[in-house]
């Protein structure tokens, strides 16, 4: 794993345009991203161990542009799973979104399966990649689990980057690699220790009143963290969901296959019924970024958006970078009433593939095969 470099000049634009949201619940600080359209129902997506809201950058951009709506957040400090269903409740309640469309990779995948089975009303589909259904296996294999809560911070971190596979990667793939390291050097100890005991606290998911037609697989093929064991449990435990095949991207495809991750994760919306709003981020598309539901230009940088296929082309960092977008400290309402009334004064199986870059139409192909190995 080569030395962690300066941040890609695609990050950097995206922190000039896109501010970073901070909102205290109760004893919980939220650290998230919400860009998009507020109209829209919004994709949510959870990271793994060593990620953070940040990670899923390339996604904020894309699909805000194309009229979604993306939230991405940090794993807050929850010490088990139970206390994560309901801080997480509490901060859909803040924001006040009711009902949501998750994306979760790895223990987001995991967190997120948990949140859909205890509340079932409020998620609508489910996007997972490279996940697992019980932590049984990670706490056999972390003998000294019960004490990761006072383990040195050095010693977390060096755990949890032991299991991301260190080279030879291809190119993108080694910049995926980097940039996940990075994000690792900015969490503290008790963020580290917290989402170490949610791997390995016994929990298993249950049987989800989702049904498998509103649930896309999206796992790598090649090299991945999650053991093929694992993953294969997934994806018998919902035989009927969706298969997104992405042959190579490691453990972060997010970064490392941008383009085909973020084609999929459009085509599930599209098939769940999530209609874009591309109207309302004309301010993006002419050169300025539009927070959730703003409809006034905020920026002024440029966003070069192709006419074919609306990817965006960023460009390159320089002298007269923008600088970054300002951190918004949020009140929240949910809390301040909650402390006011303590204290009163479907469709058939298939696989889809991404077919080309600029694909623009669903292409469904029904197979009866297994997933690839």
């Amino acid at each position: 794993m080569k030395g962690v470099s300066s941040a890609p000049g695609d990050y950097v634009h995206f922190k000039s345009q896109v501010p970073l949201h901070k909102i205290p619940i109760g004893v919980k600080q939220w650290r998230y991203y919400d860009f998009g359209a507020k109209v829209v129902p919004p994709l949510i997506c959870l990271p793994g161990t060593a990620g953070t809201a940040d990670v899923y950058y390339k996604q904020i951009m894309s699909l805000a542009m194309k009229g979604y709506r993306v939230i991405s957040v940090d794993i807050p400090r929850v010490w088990n799973h139970h206390e994560w269903i309901q801080a997480f409740e509490k901060f859909l309640d803040a924001i006040d979104v009711h009902h949501i469309h998750l994306y979760g990779t790895s223990l987001g995948g995991f967190l997120a399966q948990l949140f859909a089975q205890h509340r079932p009303r409020r998620v609508r589909s489910l996007i997972l990649s490279n996940t697992f259904l019980e932590t049984q296996s990670f706490s056999a294999a972390m003998p000294w689990a019960p004490m990761v809560s006072w383990t040195p911070s050095f010693l977390l971190k060096r755990y949890v980057l032991t299991g991301i596979r260190d080279g030879p990667h291809e190119p993108f793939i080694a910049d995926s690699v980097d940039f996940v390291v990075s994000q690792v050097e900015t969490l503290s100890r008790e963020d580290l220790a917290s989402r170490l005991t949610l791997m390995v606290d016994n929990a298993s998911v249950g049987s989800l009143l989702l049904a498998d037609s509103f649930i896309t697989i999206m796992d790598t093929n090649d090299y991945c963290a999650t053991p093929q064991n694992l993953k294969d449990q997934v994806s018998e435990r919902y035989p009927e969901a969706r298969r997104a095949h992405l042959k190579t991207g490691g453990d972060f495809p997010f970064l490392s296959r941008p383009d085909e991750v973020n084609l999929h994760l459009q085509l599930h919306l599209r098939r769940v019924g999530v209609e874009a709003q591309p109207d309302l981020v004309r301010g993006v598309k002419a050169g300025t970024a539009v927070s959730a539901g703003d409809s006034s230009n905020q920026r002024g940088d440029p966003v070069n958006v192709s006419e074919d296929n609306g990817e965006k082309s960023t460009p390159p960092p320089s002298e007269n970078q923008s600088p970054p977008a300002e951190e918004v400290t949020e009140t929240s309402d949910f809390e301040e009433k909650q402390n006011t009334d303590e204290h009163p004064a479907q469709e058939t199986t298939g696989t889809h593939s991404f077919e080309e870059k600029h694909a623009t139409e669903e292409i469904w192909e029904a197979e009866s095969d297994p997933l690839e190995v």
